[in-house]
Order: structure tokens, then sequence, then C-alpha cells
């Protein structure tokens, strides 16, 4: 069964659950817009902890399911998948937007349009390193959730809005296409994982990161590229962390999560190994296999 909770992800249970109605199950793609920025007059970001105290205090009537940071990978859920969270208008007499699925998962994304975040104006959430979209991506997946945009993937900020998909079709959906609901973003939305090639969703393939060699795998070593491999091992089922707080920096939780990682490929492939080829550092097939997201 598919986690109520996201594995990995910080909770703060806001005690507001109410059951969804049934059907086709959801997705539905926000980002918070905090601030008006322009190309000429970028803003910084709201910070992380600002947006998370606000949806479990002052903000809980708006709550979606889920914040997640693009930048840092931080993701903080509030209800449990099979509520309905509150981050959609819904009028009376309509369609009951924010319960329209056997899921209605609801993800605002920490991002407007020209944020700075380390000294760099960011125009479009696909512009923005978008760590930890592996794994929220494999658990909104995981609750049925098709990797299709019934409406179309999307590219600006403009609104495309049809009931009646909305009713009967699975999949993702962005705010801008939601009944009911006003609002245009997100403007844009990151690939799902598995799609390489420019397809339906458009746009160049994504490179996986090369094997760096087993001296690299040192403890205490900070790089992007340990977080990318953190949110891989999560969404494979391999989660053996602790906490995600330091996740760019290799530790305990990053090798036995990797132990699992290698005993799983190995059953799942017939290896049959044993003793030091299921232990840690990392190996080249196994690394590969893991498939970890390049920048």
């Amino acid at each position: 069964m598919a986690d109520l909770w996201m594995p990995g992800a910080e909770r703060s249970d806001i005690r507001d659950h109410a059951p969804t109605d049934g059907g086709p199950a959801k997705a539905v793609a926000h980002i918070t817009w905090d601030r008006n920025a322009t190309e000429a007059k970028p803003q910084a970001l709201v910070p992380y902890d600002r947006l998370r105290t606000y949806f479990t205090e002052g903000g809980k009537g708006v709550a979606p399911h889920v914040l997640w940071d693009p930048f840092e990978g931080k993701i903080c859920q509030f209800v449990p998948a099979t509520s309905r969270s509150k981050s959609l208008v819904d009028e009376p007499g309509g369609t009951r937007t924010n319960r329209a699925g056997s899921v209605v998962l609801q993800i605002e994304a920490l991002f407007f349009p020209w944020c700075v975040v380390g000294g760099k104006a960011y125009e479009s959430l696909q512009d923005t390193p978008c760590e930890g979209w592996e794994a929220l991506h494999a658990w909104v997946k995981s609750w049925g959730v098709p990797d299709v945009w019934p409406l179309g993937r999307p590219t600006d900020f403009s609104s495309h809005r049809d009931e009646e998909v909305w009713r009967s079709e699975a999949g993702w959906y962005a705010h801008a296409q939601v009944p009911e609901n006003t609002h245009q973003d997100p403007g844009s939305w990151p690939r799902f994982p598995q799609d390489h090639g420019g397809g339906a969703q458009g746009g160049p393939g994504k490179a996986y990161e090369p094997f760096p060699g087993s001296g690299w795998f040192t403890a205490g070593r900070r790089s992007p590229v340990v977080a990318r491999m953190h949110d891989r091992l999560v969404a494979v089922g391999c989660d053996r962390y602790r906490s995600s707080a330091g996740k760019d920096t290799l530790g305990s939780g990053d090798v036995a999560s990797y132990e699992a990682w290698q005993r799983k490929y190995s059953s799942d492939h017939g290896k049959g190994w044993t003793g030091s080829a299921l232990t840690w550092p990392p190996g080249k097939e196994t690394w590969d296999a893991l498939k970890v997201p390049g920048r």
C-alpha cells in the first residue's frame, strides 16, 4: 500500500482531515507566488520556514498536501494523501475540486517568477534545480496518478479549463486548469523523471550523473550529487535515513540506504551477490541502474 505520508518528508499534520469523493487519481501543480517580481525588479524568495509556518497556522484554510522547496529539496506535508486539502477554490453546487478523485494531491512549489536565490534570478520553476522532484514524483505516482497532463503540461500562465476532463481523467493538472479557479499558475513544471525524449512533456532529455568512482564516496563529502542520490534511494524504496537534514553530505544514512539498494538490485536481477558486493561503497553497475539525475 502507498504511504499516507511521503517518506523522507517533514510531517506537520494540521489535523484538518476529510475524505475525497473517489474517482480518477489527480495531482495539482501550484506555485506559492508570494511576491510579484519582474525581470527588471527581481525579488528574494520567501523563506521556506515562513511558508511552512503559514500553512500550519493562519493559512490552514488554504493548506495543500505538500510544500516543496525546489532549491534545497525540502518537503513538508500537512495532511495525509487520502484527505482532501484546501488549496483550490470550491464553489457550492459544482464539482468538488478539492475532493474530485481517489486522491487529489496538491503540491505547492516554493516559487514565484523572477525570484532570487543565491544571487541568481529564476524566471520559471523548471529553471530551478528541482531538488527533491524525483522522490516527490515517485510518491505521487504510488497513489495511482499517471504521468499525463490531460489538459497539457503547463508552459506559460494562460488558463485552460474543462470540467468534463477534470471530472473524468486521471493525471496531473495545473492550478490554471482546475474548474472554478481563476489562478494562472504554475507557468511551468519539471518533466516526469522517466521522460528522456521530447515527447508529450517537451524539451530535451535529462542526463544521468556518471559514476564518479568508488573513491569519491568518502564520509563527509558535500555535493548536490549526494542530495540527488538521497532522493533516488528514497524513490526506489530503499530509505534507511533517519532524517533528510544535511542530505547533501555523505553519512551513515547514505551507506545504509545504498546497501539496501544493492541488496534490492541483486535480488531483482538474480545476481546472487554476497559479501563485499553488497556493501559500501557503490559500484558502477548499481550506480548506473539507480539513475541519479544530472544537472
